[in-house]
């Protein structure tokens, strides 16, 4: 188990915000229903740094649709009658 290296209390202003010291960067948060709330810190990539495994997959798939592999035709219709009922 990890070792603690602060611990102390927090009051939320009025905007439900907290200040976090020693804090840095972004952190996913998951709220529970007891209260409680989770911070992981979160590393955003910049979009030039995409995988080369993802990069093989869209060549790949570039590849198929230059052959002329693609899939069958679709009406997107149906998804907008879908966002209008919404």
């Amino acid at each position: 188990m990890r070792k603690a290296i602060a611990e102390y209390d927090l009051k939320t202003d009025s905007k439900k915000r907290v200040t976090l010291r020693r804090a840095h960067g972004y952190y996913h948060a998951t709220e529970y229903e007891d209260g409680r709330i989770l911070l992981e810190p979160r590393e955003l990539r910049a979009p030039e740094s995409i995988s080369r495994l993802t990069l093989s997959h869209m060549d790949e798939a570039m590849r198929a649709f230059a052959a002329g592999s693609v899939g069958d035709e679709f009406d997107l219709s149906e998804v907008q009658d879908l966002l209008d009922e919404a």
